[in-house]
């Protein structure tokens, strides 16, 4: 991971979620090569990311110790959005780089009232956090009533990049809820 100062693209972003009134000394840029973790599941979390370019892929640790791929975050989004509103001091769920991955990290000691105030930004977190709901509803429907043979084939559509599709195929089986084999 490397810490880089804020450029210009960087304060646009902030202010497509209405944080462009927030100290740009509590924000760094944060930038994690492919295969980078970015959060730790139970690890402390002190910041709110805000995904500015890159692939990552969110993943949650069952207690027999498989991983579920919840979701991928490509070029947008928020990142440490829900343990902001539940008021968890600990990431819910890993989250590692796909490809070189950015992202604007924004200091939950620094901003949590602005945060927490702010109506630009809380409509725009609630419409994140909607759409991700519907995601999870989409893929549990999935999960439920599709054979494996149609979810795999879904899945490779979905996430193939210019028809070319280059993913691991241990966490394919994981995200489909199929044997590798």
């Amino acid at each position: 991971m490397k810490r880089l100062p804020l450029r210009k693209e960087h304060a646009a972003r902030l202010a497509e979620y209405g944080l462009q009134n927030i100290p740009l000394n509590a924000c760094c840029c944060l930038r994690f090569s492919a295969g980078e973790e970015v959060l730790h599941e139970g690890q402390p979390i002190s910041w709110l990311s805000i995904v500015v370019d890159g692939n990552a892929k969110v993943c949650r640790t069952a207690p027999n110790g498989k991983s579920l791929i919840l979701c991928y975050n490509i070029s947008r989004g928020l990142i440490g959005e829900v343990e902001l509103m539940a008021r968890q001091f600990n990431a819910t769920c890993s989250v590692k780089a796909v490809t070189d991955f950015e992202c604007i990290a924004v200091s939950y000691q620094n901003c949590l009232a602005e945060l927490k105030t702010n109506l630009v930004f809380l409509n725009k977190l609630g419409t994140e956090l909607a759409e991700k709901l519907t995601t999870s509803s989409d893929n549990f429907t999935s999960t439920a009533l599709c054979t494996g043979e149609q979810r795999l084939c879904a899945y490779i559509l979905q996430n193939s990049h210019r028809g070319l599709f280059r993913d691991t195929l241990t966490d394919v089986s994981c995200s489909v809820g199929m044997s590798y084999r």
